[in-house]
């Protein structure tokens, strides 16, 4: 063979070989950042799942992620702009071709973080994903804990006490609203991080004004604090139902949550608290597990859902069922919310033996019977501003409602998929009559079923 073709062959082969390199490199085509007390989640969206091997370093404290494979494009390159502030636990976050093939993400930190990275392969809308999640050392909730413990052993009532503290293993606490975006410049990573690393891997009807809690509504031997747990469906990650107009499931229920826990800390003897207090995920279990954590004495889920059909209208109330759905409405509502893990983004190799047996135990049927009579009194007050969809409590193998001691309920608010609910929804008017409206039900349930005094949790 002459040596041209020869030479002009191998040139050939060359110029093929570099473009099938190009093309299988993978492409982050979404990043998307979501910061809280509980903790701060990075999501790296992509067509092919990311390897990955992640490192962290001290003096200064930084984590260091190679995406082995992964191309250099605008979304890496510009990941540094999602970056806030106000985040509890990042300072910035800088990207570069570390060397030909790897991509090196640096995030510098604020303070001592535990780190969990995991993959998550398509869902929904969502392609593969790569997500990493930043903890505090210390367990927010669990310091929480500690100065309600504290407070209430300084003054005339009594909290619920609290656990030792731990490692935080799943988001769990109160998170203040953050503020706007401030953008950072992005910048080169360093020489020395550069180096490779050599370790780990409209408006209603009025509703009825809440009547007064009655004096029998807590315990004379032990007056404390009636505790509500607040949970706002979906976030983050997790949008929840869309609306007919574009509204979010999890943007609507933040809202009626935060109202309906403005109403009830304006009570004397009741505290609401909120599962989430910002656009982040929380798994199903870890709601759960929170709730009984404050020894909570109501959980009220708040929704706001679709339905294949746009015409379906009204409220409804559910609670749990360990024999089957009660209606294949109740069914099919019950799996698209039992769905919302795999929408978030939940580790499957984290578990919390706290959390098993909060899951295994099947001795619910005193507290699924207390969850109806709850349910019963807060749809009552929700037909006096909105039709219902359901004149009864519907039943249905809800994750979310299933703690064995803490009597839960499931409210959808209205459709979210229906155009006039939807504007409804929107109303600030129609949240704070909603708000009212769920409220009005918890003081009617314990009208009739006071308040007990709650034993001290068991440490774990």
């Amino acid at each position: 063979m002459p040596r041209a073709v020869l030479k002009n062959l191998i040139f050939a082969v060359l110029i093929f070989s570099l473009a099938d390199a190009a093309q299988a490199a993978t492409t982050v085509i979404a990043a998307r950042v979501w910061p809280a007390e509980d903790y701060t989640r990075i999501t790296l969206e992509s067509a092919k799942p990311i390897s990955h091997k992640m490192v962290m370093l001290k003096n200064p404290d930084r984590l260091v992620l190679d995406l082995e494979d992964v191309e250099l494009g605008a979304t890496l390159k510009t990941l540094s702009d999602k970056i806030l502030s106000s985040d509890p636990y990042i300072k910035q976050v800088r990207a570069a071709q570390f060397k030909p093939g790897v991509v090196r993400v640096v995030i510098d930190l604020k303070a001592e973080i535990k780190p969990a990275i995991f993959s998550l392969p398509p869902a929904g809308e969502y392609k593969n994903r790569l997500v990493l999640d930043i903890y505090p050392i210390l367990d927010p909730l669990m310091a929480m804990l500690e100065q309600h413990e504290k407070s209430a052993t300084e003054g005339s009532i009594t909290t619920p006490s609290s656990t030792p503290p731990q490692q935080a293993a799943s988001p769990q606490i109160i998170v203040e609203p953050i503020p706007d975006a401030v953008k950072q410049e992005s910048s080169q990573v360093n020489s020395t991080e550069m180096e490779p690393a050599g370790v780990e891997k409209s408006p209603a009807p009025s509703a009825p004004t809440p009547e007064p809690i009655k004096p029998e509504l807590t315990n004379k031997e032990d007056s404390r604090l009636i505790t509500i747990a607040i949970d706002a469906g979906h976030g983050g990650e997790d949008p929840g139902a869309r609306g007919a107009n574009g509204s979010h499931e999890k943007d609507i229920t933040l809202v009626i949550a935060k109202k309906l826990k403005e109403q009830i800390d304006a009570e004397p003897n009741m505290r609401g608290v909120l599962t989430r207090d910002g656009d982040y995920f929380i798994p199903l279990h870890g709601r759960v597990v929170k709730a009984r954590k404050l020894q909570a004495d109501l959980f009220i889920s708040i929704h706001a859902d679709a339905f294949v059909k746009r015409d379906a209208r009204g409220s409804s109330v559910f609670a749990l069922s360990e024999r089957g759905a009660t209606s294949a409405s109740a069914r099919y509502l019950a799996k698209k919310e039992n769905e919302s893990d795999l929408i978030g983004g939940v580790s499957l190799n984290d578990k919390d033996p706290y959390l098993a047996r909060t899951l295994l135990d099947l001795s619910q049927t005193a507290t699924i019977n207390d969850s109806l009579k709850l349910g019963k009194a807060v749809l009552g007050h929700l037909g006096g501003i909105n039709a219902l969809h359901k004149r009864v409590v519907e039943q249905a193998g809800f994750a979310v409602l299933k703690s064995p001691d803490i009597p839960s309920i499931l409210v959808e608010t209205a459709f979210i998929s229906n155009v006039e609910e939807e504007r409804k929804l929107n109303d600030d008017e129609y949240q704070d009559k909603l708000a009212g409206a769920v409220l009005s039900g918890i003081k009617k349930y314990f009208s009739s079923n006071p308040a007990l005094a709650k034993p001290k949790v068991a440490q774990e």
